[in-house]
């Protein structure tokens, strides 16, 4: 049986916009803090989905060249549509067989994507090669078992009410590089130089459960696609036992969530 590329359920971009996109938004700042960024380089976003890194990536060094990859063309169509991601080269790759030259761009930058591949290790490797000798190269990925507060309230809940949910929830918490240490683990592996390891930290802001619960209901990330295993029974079950979980005996309104993701930075060696 092969190997998916991906695990993670990719679709359609209006739905991904809804479910992450907002959150790619706000993650991308610390990660730029963390992984840096200088005048004129040539940059590789691996798993790019609708460009939010690289878009924030552009705001700050608007000379860089920067190009962006993802497996998913709904969403590399999507951002080749943004109007503020003019000058940045969107295609469909696998991030584990990437047709790109060897040691080709001075940073190699992935955002909330590698816990999503299976052969995560071949997906490093090929981050190295193609970056330049003395490039930085950094991801991050959810902490998705301890800091991600808004997605445990789904699977959580979830795992309550359907034995099948919680053999999803198992794996969703369970993912390539997502315990402590596995990220500097990984670039060490890889041989990286100089790695540093973090977590950031944003907040994820809810105007109310209907803005936190339909992103679920489209086709795109963990969550939706078990919602689209259920019948209308299982659904609406599932809903008021979310609405209960969201609401925690409050009125409907903003919610407030912090979320974690670990990250890592290292330096290519010299070749």
């Amino acid at each position: 049986m092969t190997t998916p590329a991906s695990t993670f359920a990719a679709f359609d971009a209006d739905g991904y916009e809804r479910l992450m996109g907002r959150w790619s938004t706000r993650l991308a700042q610390p990660f730029l803090d963390f992984s840096g960024s200088a005048p004129g380089e040539r940059v590789l976003d691996l798993g790019c989905g609708t460009g939010h890194l690289a878009v924030a990536l552009k705001a700050r060094a608007p000379d860089c060249r920067i190009t962006g990859v993802d497996l998913a063309a709904p969403y590399i169509e999507h951002a080749q549509r943004r109007p503020d991601a003019h000058g940045i080269e969107f295609r469909v790759a696998n991030a584990c067989a990437l047709a790109l030259p060897d040691a080709s761009f001075d940073r190699v930058l992935s955002l909330l994507v590698l816990h999503f591949v299976p052969k995560t290790t071949e997906a490093i490797a090929e981050m190295r090669r193609v970056a330049r000798p003395g490039a930085t190269v950094a991801a991050a990925v959810w902490d998705a078992r301890g800091g991600f507060v808004a997605n445990r309230i789904f699977f959580d809940t979830a795992s309550a009410l359907d034995p099948k949910a919680g053999e999803r929830r198992a794996k969703n918490y369970t993912r390539p590089l997502t315990r402590p240490g596995e990220m500097a683990a990984a670039w060490h592996a890889a041989g990286f130089e100089d790695v540093v390891a973090t977590s950031l930290a944003i907040r994820m802001e809810f105007a109310s459960f209907e803005d936190w619960w339909t992103p679920y209901l489209g086709k795109d990330g963990p969550g939706a696609e078990y919602v689209g295993t259920l019948d209308a029974a299982g659904r609406a079950r599932l809903e008021d036992a979310l609405r209960a979980a969201f609401l925690d005996g409050e009125p409907d309104g903003p919610r407030s969530y912090a979320a974690l993701a670990w990250a890592v930075r290292g330096r290519a060696p010299s070749r």
